[in-house]
């Protein structure tokens, strides 16, 4: 692992994959870091496939250094990325990303136009219910607890606890930061996840997707997945001229499975992506892909 230090924070990476291999940047979801179960098998089948692939704990994630600034966490990670990409010199990427993590490579797309050579996008969060539930798992937990018991609340909150833990520098910055901007930033980062007509993407004007002009691939939603709508990626591909909709290479109750699998501790909630590893690189290589039938199981 290798870490950059970029808008005032350190950011941790490590690339595998052939030296001389086309760049693809893979974010997964969540507030989950790189080695979150099923992002680097994903990553390693990639690279199989010749492909160089940068993984990294985005801010508040993961080993890295919370940082809180910026419209949205997502346009946040996007300049974060920005930045350690011209630190890296690697030139223009492919930018692929997961639930979340396809949220950030979105607002990648539209801030960098000219660091990205295709966009590739699957697990897309939208709708009234899912995106509510964004705002209850990324921002009302801390709000309650910087409102009650300031930065001290907040260590307390498991998943802000979890990046003390992993990275002790993160006691200070959030100190350092003070319990009145944390609120600050958290309450203009929940107004992402007030539904609004305009935005397919929870914080994204349907007018800054529809300005991406990068070829993308978006693998839509299960046909029952409640967090990730099979309407949404339908409702993204409308907005988004440059897209290809494709149905996704794992079983349509594939999320629902993987998170009864994660909450009893048998897996990880991205142990299915490891499927679209074909399908990515047929799209990243140019190469014409059909929907194969997928089996009724992951193994």
């Amino acid at each position: 692992m290798s870490e950059v230090h970029v808008n005032g924070g350190n950011v941790i990476y490590e690339f595998i994959g052939p030296a001389d291999g086309e760049v693809v940047v893979l974010t997964p979801g969540g507030r989950f870091g790189k080695d979150h179960g099923g992002v680097r098998e994903l990553g390693e089948a990639l690279a199989a496939g010749g492909k160089r692939v940068l993984l990294w704990d985005r801010p508040n994630c993961g080993a890295s250094d919370v940082q809180l600034f910026g419209k949205t966490e997502s346009h946040m990670r996007a300049e974060t990325l920005g930045a350690m990409l011209d630190v890296l010199g690697t030139g223009p990427v492919v930018a692929a990303g997961g639930s979340g993590g396809a949220r950030d490579m979105i607002v990648f797309a539209d801030l960098y136009p000219h660091l990205v050579t295709k966009l590739a996008l699957w697990s897309v969060v939208g709708g009234t219910f899912s995106t509510i539930n964004l705002a209850a798992v990324y921002v009302l937990s801390e709000l309650r607890a910087v409102q009650s018991s300031g930065i001290d609340g907040v260590l307390n909150v498991p998943a802000w606890a979890e990046l003390v833990r992993v990275n002790e520098r993160n006691r200070a910055r959030l100190h350092d930061l003070g319990a009145g901007e944390f609120e600050r930033v958290m309450n203009r980062w929940l107004d992402a996840y007030v539904p609004k007509a305009n935005e397919v993407i929870p914080g994204v004007r349907d007018f800054e997707v529809g300005r991406i002009k990068a070829p993308a691939l978006i693998i839509r939603g299960g046909e029952g997945d409640l967090h990730h709508p099979k309407r949404t990626s339908y409702e993204l591909h409308s907005v988004m001229k440059t897209s290809v909709l494709v149905d996704p290479p794992w079983p349509e109750d594939a999320w629902e499975r993987a998170l009864a699998d994660a909450q009893s501790g048998k897996g990880s909630v991205f142990d299915p992506w490891r499927l679209a590893a074909p399908l990515l690189l047929d799209f990243i290589d140019d190469r014409p892909f059909v929907h194969k039938a997928v089996a009724e199981t992951m193994s």
